[in-house]
């Protein structure tokens, strides 16, 4: 019940995307917020009032007008009797009304009124999204302080078109809502590096030697540092993941490239360095695709060991205060845990069985075990997101923060 006695206005504007508010005040209410509802007339196109007050169980507004709802000036009494206005959807037509001050209706009137903080959810056409007017008013909306989450990139349910412009899942707004309500952070004030995913080291231009790692974890971790307050800088592997919301990721490919990303993102007060770096390249990859030749042997590939990306930030000049490794292991967990601690000059490893029995490698769970110079701690069975949510939380126990 992490939003408890929590006041959410939800504006719902007139988009396909309007489905997902239903979920939306599902998350919300499931974390213990009380979800006030507005409509907007084209919101009711998609979705219907019943639907939406049954599910916050809350009388909805639509009307500006309304001579039940503003018999005491009710559009001003919504603005301010809230802890946070949402909108859900955030339509193109709904983001220019509010850069620039127009209120023509209620939930544009609202929105002028109101003095709390306002998170929208952009969802619109890709092309309505790179739009210049539309990217103006993003610009001026963020200049004025409203918070985005979005929009994200996929497929559109109306189109079948691909680009910028899907809402974020409710699970995402509902994470963020709880992030900007949550009040004060361990770690606002600090800075986090992050690693995460696999590398991919090329063998000729189609064929590159790679691991299982989905990144899930490191990504979990990323975002858990984020909500937690810290300014966090992402290295991601290839993945097929989404990249966390409210946090700055770096794409990269190979070992080598992921060590320069890391070092850019010095001086940082936590390195937490999750990604399954490949031990090794091909000393030379080919220019060309390798073909098979009839009869012959395969040719042999050369291996040189790729930079040690751990080793070197904990033996780093401007070394992070905290260093967190993790060790994915098939045998003697523990023992090689406790070798990788001293020998990569980190503070804390995470080690783990990776066998393939286990599912952890591109699977949704993890056991792992904390390895610090004071001892083994070892964790249940866990998802990875309550894996992140515990090792974000006892990072803050160990470095502190300025708790702004």
């Amino acid at each position: 019940m992490t939003l408890a006695g929590k006041r959410i206005l939800l504006i719902i504007a007139g988009g396909i995307a309007a489905y997902k508010s239903l979920d939306l005040i599902r998350r919300l209410r499931e974390r213990g917020a009380d979800v006030r509802p507005i409509m907007t007339r084209g919101a009711q196109e998609f979705v219907t009032p019943l639907a939406v007050g049954a599910l916050s169980a809350s009388h909805v507004y639509t009307e500006l007008f309304s001579r039940e709802d503003e018999q005491d000036v009710g559009h001003i009494r919504l603005a301010r009797e809230c802890d946070l206005v949402l909108v859900a959807p955030a339509t193109a037509d709904l983001m220019a009304k509010m850069a620039n001050g127009l209120a023509d209706d209620l939930a544009s009137t609202v929105l002028l009124a109101t003095d709390r903080p306002v998170l929208i959810a952009p969802a619109m056409n890709p092309k309505m999204w790179s739009h210049a007017a539309t990217q103006r008013n993003f610009t001026v909306l963020q200049r004025d302080g409203i918070q985005m989450i979005g929009p994200m990139d996929g497929e559109m349910a109306e189109s079948g078109e691909r680009g910028r412009g899907r809402m974020a899942e409710a699970l995402e707004i509902a994470a963020r809502v709880e992030d900007l309500l949550s009040g004060p952070k361990p770690l606002a004030g600090l800075k986090a590096v992050v690693t995460s995913g696999p590398t991919h080291e090329p063998i000729d231009p189609v064929r590159y030697i790679a691991n299982r790692s989905s990144g899930k974890q490191g990504h979990a971790i990323a975002a858990a540092l984020a909500r937690l307050g810290a300014d966090v800088t992402l290295v991601s592997g290839p993945v097929t993941i989404a990249d966390p919301v409210g946090l700055r990721t770096l794409h990269v490919e190979r070992a080598e490239e992921m060590r320069d990303a890391v070092l850019s993102a010095l001086p940082a007060d936590i390195a937490v360095m999750v990604a399954a770096v490949a031990d090794w390249r091909v000393a030379t990859s080919a220019e060309q695709k390798i073909k098979k030749q009839p009869g012959e042997a395969p040719p042999p590939l050369q291996l040189a060991e790729n930079p040690d990306i751990l080793k070197t930030i904990g033996h780093h000049p401007e070394r992070p205060r905290l260093v967190v490794g993790f060790a994915a292991e098939t045998e003697n967990v523990e023992d090689n845990g406790r070798a990788k601690l001293e020998r990569k000059g980190a503070d804390l490893i995470v080690a783990n069985d990776v066998s393939s029995e286990t599912g952890v490698m591109g699977g949704d769970r993890n056991r792992v075990r904390l390895i610090s110079h004071d001892g083994v701690e070892a964790w249940p069975d866990l998802t990875k997101g309550e894996v992140a949510e515990r090792l974000a939380l006892w990072i803050a126990t160990q470095i502190g923060g300025t708790g702004a």
